[in-house]
């Protein structure tokens, strides 16, 4: 039954790539580098037949007679193969978002990484470009039949598409001109592509005007979402109940840092005065925000190293401005090599590093950031930028790259499972849930180890924007719920991240937005704080003698599974209801 079920299993993986050649590319995948996913009708009739025929081939799996380890993948690919068919047939995004249809992704991969030859890259981008005509026309046409667009998607859509442009008229050409011998065929579908945007980009902004979708899910469609998207037991009244909860409890704890940092008393007003103050001391112009990220991500290899956390890899990490094709939504995104890219990693930094003619090639990981849209009111711009004051990104590149998101990536491309399952299907859950969770760990420890006045403010300062986040990280959920369930307004969101979340105006105006565009992703930041670090409690309870960086390495071992299936694959109890 073990080997039939890794045989299901990876088949069934290569059905999922197969289908999503720009998703399979991203993980480094490079089978479809040629083609682009097919959203038409006919595209969805099929894509319904394989993933009723994949659950069907995993239910008759039985799970008594596979290992532990063996039921984890097993039940991670029951829940995506159920959510893509819950997709496909019943929530149909890609019959109202045309964000699901943006061609940027289907070039920049191929752009960003040379995870193929370059000859092979210049062939697949040919061959992605001639088919951009086809694929907007598609996309034009179930839009055109769907049940209307949502304005906040139609306009970031067009933003994107001015990215999309960009690296069509600029960026390829620029990849063709390095290597001409391989390039013959680039121009001319180039060509073809940029004229089928212009089209496309030009019915959009038609359609901007008749956009009146709600882009509110409803309370049915978000639980279903809020379920497949978490992979947790968690309802959305339940999510809302305990999120509202540790609120409360998350201000008393910034009241206290605050009165620290100030050395008085508690009193009305003194998180918002501290706050401000921070803001008004690390304060930046835009062209500063790309730098201050660079010294922080250097700061925090040497701290995290010298804390000893967890194994930190030697795989390298830059920080560069976000790609105009990915604004929008994010502030900033971990982007690594793919786990599934034939170039291999480094080893880790505690074994002794192989001989100079057998050193591996590493892809580099991104630590993306988009500075406040251009297009913007002054005012609004220097809010957005006091909220990502110098002080904050130091936070921010801990979420992001060290001890976050890069530094958990760089475990999970080491693991080698019996399947590829939690390499390909990445638990969202957990991946924020770690980030969030590192927060917190690299805060306790303190910016600096010295013992001076001056390291001693930073680490208070620190802790303060820490702390901030974590109530960005339950509003996240607070909002999420209840602007899916059809109960907030603008105006009431934008005072309760203000008021009770510290954030500036322009944070607050992009965060409404997010919410509106995204459904449950905002949630997976919350909850998987409170899964993660109760799963890193409940770990130090059971081997009392691991330091703590061996306690994380044993819960980033395992790729990227949900928090609960984690919790089986490290053999804890699971938590009391």
């Amino acid at each position: 039954m073990t080997r039939r079920f890794r045989d299901v299993a990876e088949r069934v993986l290569d059905s999922l790539l197969a289908d999503a050649p720009e998703w399979a590319l991203g993980l480094g995948d490079t089978r479809g580098a040629h083609r682009l996913t097919d959203y038409s009708v006919e595209a969805d009739a099929r894509r319904v037949d394989v993933l009723t025929d994949a659950l069907g081939s995993l239910d008759e799996i039985d799970a008594d007679l596979i290992s532990a380890d063996d039921q984890v993948d097993l039940e991670m690919l029951r829940t995506r193969i159920s959510a893509d068919l819950w997709h496909t047939a019943e929530l149909r995004p890609h019959t109202w978002d045309p964000l699901y249809h943006s061609p940027g992704e289907a070039v920049h991969a191929l752009l960003e990484r040379d995870t193929l030859p370059a000859p092979e890259r210049l062939e697949a981008l040919a061959a992605r470009c001639a088919a951009l005509p086809a694929y907007l026309k598609t996309a034009r046409d179930r839009l055109s039949a769907g049940p209307g667009m949502p304005r906040v998607h139609v306009e970031t859509a067009l933003g994107q598409l001015e990215g999309a442009r960009t690296m069509l008229s600029e960026a390829v050409p620029a990849l063709a001109a390095e290597h001409p011998e391989h390039a013959a065929g680039v121009g001319p579908a180039r060509t073809a592509a940029l004229a089928a945007l212009e089209e496309y980009t030009s019915w959009l902004r038609t359609e901007l005007e008749f956009a009146t979708a709600d882009p509110r899910l409803g309370a049915r469609q978000f639980a279903a979402q809020l379920w497949y998207t978490l992979d947790s037991e968690l309802s959305p009244d339940a999510l809302l109940v305990r999120a509202e909860s540790d609120l409360l409890a998350t201000e008393e704890a910034i009241a206290e840092a605050a009165a620290e940092y100030t050395d008085e008393p508690r009193r009305p007003g003194q998180v918002a005065e501290v706050l401000s103050a921070l803001a008004d001391e690390f304060t930046l112009a835009p062209e500063g925000v790309v730098p201050a990220c660079t010294d922080a991500l250097e700061h925090l290899d040497t701290r995290v190293r010298e804390l000893d956390l967890a194994t930190v890899y030697d795989d390298p990490v830059s920080v560069i401005p976000m790609p105009v094709s990915r604004r929008g939504v994010a502030v900033a995104y971990c982007d690594p090599p793919g786990p599934l890219d034939p170039n291999p990693h480094s080893q880790p930094t505690r074994l002794p590093p192989p001989p100079s003619n057998e050193r591996l090639r590493r892809q580099p990981t991104f630590i993306a950031v988009a500075p406040p849209p251009e297009d913007w009111p002054v005012e609004r711009q220097k809010s957005f930028l006091r909220e990502y004051n110098a002080g904050m990104l130091r936070n921010l590149m801990a979420h992001e790259a060290l001890p976050g998101h890069a530094l958990q990536l760089a475990h999970a491309a080491r693991h080698r499972g019996h399947t590829r399952v939690r390499s390909v299907l990445m638990s969202g859950t957990f991946i924020e849930g770690w980030a969030v969770h590192s927060e917190q760990v690299l805060a306790a420890h303190g910016w600096s180890g010295e013992s001076t006045p001056d390291t001693r403010r930073a680490n208070l300062a620190l802790r303060m924007v820490q702390l901030k986040m974590r109530l960005r990280a339950i509003l996240n959920a607070i909002l999420d719920v209840r602007v899916h369930t059809g109960d907030i307004t603008e105006e009431e969101a934008i005072t309760l991240l203000t008021e009770r979340g510290h954030q500036e105006e322009g944070e607050a105006v992009g965060k409404w937005r997010r919410a509106l565009l995204t459904s449950a992703q905002l949630s997976s930041y919350y909850v998987g704080y409170v899964e993660v670090s109760d799963i890193a409690r409940d770990l130090v309870e059971a081997r009392p003698d691991e330091p703590v960086g061996r306690i994380h390495d044993a819960m980033l071992a395992h790729g990227n599974p949900s928090p609960r299936h984690l919790r089986t694959l490290l053999g804890l109890c699971s938590p009391g209801l």
